[in-house]
């Protein structure tokens, strides 16, 4: 079983630079991608460009710029342009499909936040100095950053990502761990049906209440929004302090709710464990299904914890004559 962890990040002055630039490279990089693949589809010729063929170029353009790019690890350089090639993926199965297909776009640097690192002791390594009390993790042309780490971590670390958020700096954690012990039977099913008046109710005649989070910050976002509007529109490099910290002080507000959205929905999750399987009902319009809540991404995570972490299953049902078809399983999320 594969199991996430997520810290917070202390890094110093000169490392949150050197963090700030190894995102600026890597977002160079995926773009500069981007660009040759779309150059090259646009040349008469109609030549397709592949992850191979982008990937076996990263020895000369590390060379050629060794200030920038070569600083970085090669691993993380290569997962970065898997990413544009997932990315293209994609694209061409939403094209098949006939879903509207959404190309991939070119990122601004403020809309470049993670670099991944598909191996745990290639161009970083997680608890790099076990003998010091506090851990820290080292990242290749970074150094060693000290973590915040809350809660142990299980099992061995597969990858590990660096992530900003804000202002702030997570490392985000893989680790394979051995499958835990199955609940005890108890011989009891539930059905869930999301809404939005409550967040949850289920075949048992119970409601668990919305706790409306984002209506109790809408008052303080006002403001902030508010306060925001007052400066023009311009690049994060032109703007002047007071504008930065309105900025921030709007993302601060925004993940604070969303976070309190995702605490709710895993304590509901947890909740819901004292049944061997639950059904959640899923809405359908002109034959397209999906989870019949705002909050649905949310509670999909909540769904997760309980069909892996807790060793029960969960499944989606439409509704019987939803969307013009009869009632039945759509997917399973997780067996026991």
């Amino acid at each position: 079983m594969i199991r996430a962890y997520k810290f917070l990040l202390r890094p110093t002055v000169r490392q949150q630079q050197a963090l700030a630039e190894m995102l600026r490279d890597h977002c160079s990089l995926y773009n500069g991608a981007l660009q040759e693949r779309r150059d090259a589809w646009r040349h008469p010729s109609k030549t397709t460009v592949a992850y191979g063929m982008q990937s076996a170029q990263l020895k000369e353009i590390r060379a050629f710029d060794p200030e920038r790019q070569g600083r970085w690890s090669f691993s993380s350089q290569q997962a970065t342009l898997r990413r544009l090639d997932k990315a293209f993926a994609a694209f061409f199965r939403r094209v098949r499909s006939g879903q509207t297909p959404g190309y991939p776009r070119f990122r601004g640097v403020n809309w470049f936040d993670t670099v991944d690192f598909p191996k745990d002791g290639d161009g970083c390594r997680w608890n790099a100095t076990p003998h010091d009390p506090v851990t820290r993790v080292r990242f290749q042309g970074v150094g060693h950053v000290k973590v915040n780490q809350h809660r142990p971590v299980a099992g061995r670390v597969k990858t590990v990502s660096v992530k900003r958020e804000g202002r702030r700096w997570f490392v985000v954690l893989t680790a394979e761990q051995e499958q835990p012990e199955p609940l005890p039977a108890t011989g009891s099913m539930v059905g869930i049906d999301l809404g939005i008046a409550n967040f949850l109710a289920d075949s048992n005649g119970e409601f668990v209440p919305n706790p409306r989070h984002g209506r109790t910050a809408a008052a303080k976002l006002q403001a902030a929004q508010q306060a925001l509007s007052r400066f023009p529109r311009r690049k994060a490099t032109d703007r002047t302090a007071g504008h930065q910290r309105a900025v921030d002080k709007v993302a601060q507000l925004h993940g604070k709710v969303r976070r309190q959205r995702l605490d709710h929905a895993h304590k509901t999750a947890l909740s819901l464990n004292t049944s061997d399987l639950g059904w959640w009902l899923v809405g359908c319009v002109a034959g397209r299904c999906r989870d019949a809540t705002a909050g649905s991404g949310e509670a999909g995570d909540g769904r997760a914890v309980v069909g892996s972490h807790r060793g029960r299953a969960v499944d989606a049902v439409v509704p019987a004559g939803a969307g013009g078809s009869g009632g039945g399983p759509v997917r399973e999320v997780r067996a026991a």
